[in-house]
């Protein structure tokens, strides 16, 4: 699902993204803000939508992260009381003085008891010191080994199913890498040089033609007839007036006549140049009035001696 929205969202991006040259291209400045606008929104999803992706990711990883770490200090306490344990070793036979017949005494009996009792109240201080000083360092030994430990028999984890160690790429995964990266380096470049070549603004040489007339067709939406004549013209004339200053060359004498049934012929003096001609049918048909849409119908020379 999410590669599918990847799709969807880069496609939308890539269209927006060429009909904003596009209407640049074309001098039709309110369709190129909108397109821009809604490259912005893609790219605002789409970068939601990688952030949400890590996100997810960054969560799985904390958790597995906390699945090791519970499982590392239950290994942990595993060898600590393992390493704890004190096995009972019975021994027979270690006294075997006291085996013998009764009738037989010992002068350095008493003197066996009282080295006895002080060396078992030096054992029982060192025992003290020692199982004190001796639980930090069985806790690291503990911690060290628990590395070494056999995985819970309860679990049930396969190792041919966990990743390769080291997640090296294979040799067909960079080459595939490679010739990816090229062909996307040769497409840009290719995409950037046509562009500058048809965006790029030239000197044109000045046209012979006596003028240039424009023939428009005005279209409202939700009027009634009398109203709808009347807001043509109105319509027609105020964008004519705000295209006069879209071409190199202020259109001081230009006039617009009504032809009747929405259409509406201009002509402009001096004849305009194709790059003129082409700014100012973009201006023409990139209105902003309410309810009004312009288009042009034709665009020509005219010469002084046409009727």
């Amino acid at each position: 699902m999410r590669r599918i929205a990847y799709l969807f969202g880069w496609l939308a991006a890539a269209g927006a993204g060429t009909y904003v040259v596009i209407y640049l291209y074309r001098w039709q400045w309110q369709r190129a803000v909108l397109c821009g606008v809604l490259l912005l929104v893609v790219e605002v999803m789409l970068l939601g939508i990688t952030l949400v992706g890590r996100l997810s990711r960054i969560e799985e990883q904390v958790r597995e992260t906390q699945d090791q770490v519970r499982e590392s200090g239950r290994r942990q306490q595993d060898v600590l009381a393992r390493l704890r344990e004190t096995p009972v070793r019975q021994s027979a036979g270690r006294f075997r003085w006291l085996d013998e017949p009764a009738e037989r005494t010992y002068v350095f009996v008493p003197v066996l008891m009282v080295t006895g009792v002080v060396l078992s109240g030096l054992a029982w201080v060192v025992q003290r010191i020692a199982s004190v000083t001796a639980k930090p360092a069985e806790r690291r030994l503990a911690g060290r080994l628990a590395v070494l430990a056999a995985p819970d028999p309860a679990a049930d984890t396969d190792l041919e199913d966990l990743p390769p160690a080291g997640g090296r790429r294979s040799p067909g995964q960079v080459v595939r890498a490679t010739a990816v990266g090229v062909v996307g380096v040769a497409l840009l470049g290719a995409l950037v040089v046509g562009l500058a070549d048809l965006t790029e603004t030239r000197e044109e040489k000045a046209n012979d033609s006596a003028a240039t007339s424009v023939l428009v067709q005005v279209d409202l939406r939700g009027s009634g007839s009398l109203i709808s004549d009347e807001r043509r013209s109105l319509a027609a004339h105020q964008v004519w007036e705000q295209c006069r200053d879209s071409t190199s060359v202020p259109l001081n004498r230009a006039t617009l006549g009504d032809l009747g049934d929405g259409v509406f012929a201009g002509v402009v003096r001096p004849a305009l140049t194709d790059h003129d001609r082409m700014r100012l049918r973009g201006c023409l048909e990139d209105t902003a009035l309410d309810r009004a849409h312009l288009t042009v119908v034709g665009i020509g020379d005219a010469d002084a001696d046409d009727d």
